[in-house]
C-alpha cells in the first residue's frame, strides 16, 4: 500500500512504524514489510525525537523500535508512547543479546525483543503476532533471567505460586507485566493511586519477591505458560 495512504482502523491492514537511525536498515525493513498483502508502513523516525512526534500522530498498531539510538533509546521511547496509547504493540529490534535490554524492555511493557539477525519471513510474524496482542518474548530468554532474578534455578512450587492471588492482585500482576505504572493502573481499574500501591506491596509480599520488574517477569512466564497449556488442549 502507498506510503501516504492512512487505512482506517476497520480495514484489516497492520499499521507499522519504523524507528532505526540506520537508513539501510530501516528501508530493508520498510521494504520487507510493506510487501506483505496486510501489513502498511505509515511512518518512519531515526531519532527518539521524531519518533515521539511522529507516532502518536500516525496511531500505528505496531511499532518497530532500535533498542540503540543516537538521541536515547528505544526502551524510552516504548515506555513513553505506552503511556499515551497503551494499545501500540512495541517490537524491540537489536543487534545485541543484551540481558539488561530484555529486562528493561519487559518493563517498559514491550510485546516482543528480536535480534536483527532474525530471518525476514521471521520478523514479519513476530509483527503480526504482537499486532495479535500476543507476547514474542523468547521463552528461554525469560527463562534465564527469572533464575538470575530469583537467585536461582526455579523451584517446583512456582507452578502453584498464582492461584495464591486474589483476583484483584492477578490483574494488578497482569498490568504490571504490560509494563504500566501504578498510575496507569490505578486509571485501568478505578483505583487510587496509594491503594494501587498496597495491593503491590502485598502480590510482591506473596510472591516471595522483592522488586516490581521480577513481578513483571513472573507475569510474562504466566501469560506464556497458559497460552501454551491452552493451545497443547
Amino acid at each position: 500500500m502507498a506510503d501516504g495512504e492512512q487505512p482506517g482502523p476497520d480495514d484489516g491492514q497492520i499499521r507499522v512504524f519504523l524507528l532505526d537511525d540506520h537508513e539501510v536498515v530501516r528501508r530493508g525493513v520498510h521494504d520487507l514489510l510493506n510487501d506483505e498483502p496486510d501489513i502498511t508502513v505509515v511512518g518512519e523516525a531515526a531519532t527518539v525525537e521524531q519518533a515521539l512526534v511522529r507516532v502518536p500522530a500516525l496511531r500505528p498498531r505496531v511499532a518497530v523500535l532500535d533498542v540503540r539510538l543516537p538521541d536515547g533509546d528505544g526502551v524510552t521511547v516504548c515506555r513513553e508512547l505506552r503511556s499515551r496509547m497503551p494499545d501500540l504493540a512495541c517490537l524491540m529490534l537489536t543487534s545485541f543479546d543484551d540481558e539488561e535490554a530484555l529486562l528493561d524492555s519487559i518493563m517498559a511493557g514491550a510485546s516482543g525483543y528480536v535480534l536483527k539477525q532474525i530471518r525476514g519471513s521471521d520478523l514479519v510474524e513476530a509483527v503480526r503476532t504482537v499486532a495479535r496482542g500476543q507476547s514474542l518474548l523468547d521463552p528461554s530468554a525469560t527463562t534465564k533471567l527469572m533464575e538470575r532474578l530469583r537467585g536461582g534455578p526455579r523451584k517446583e512450587q512456582e507452578e502453584d505460586v498464582l492461584p495464591g492471588l486474589t483476583e484483584r492482585e492477578r490483574e494488578i500482576l497482569e498490568l504490571i507485566g504490560e509494563g504500566l505504572t501504578n498510575r496507569q493502573i490505578g486509571r485501568r481499574l478505578y483505583l487510587a493511586e496509594k491503594t494501587v500501591k498496597n495491593h503491590i506491596s502485598r502480590l510482591l509480599a506473596k510472591l516471595g519477591v522483592e522488586r516490581r520488574i521480577q513481578a513483571a517477569v513472573i507475569a510474562t512466564e504466566a501469560r506464556d505458560r497458559l497460552r501454551h497449556d491452552g493451545n497443547s488442549r
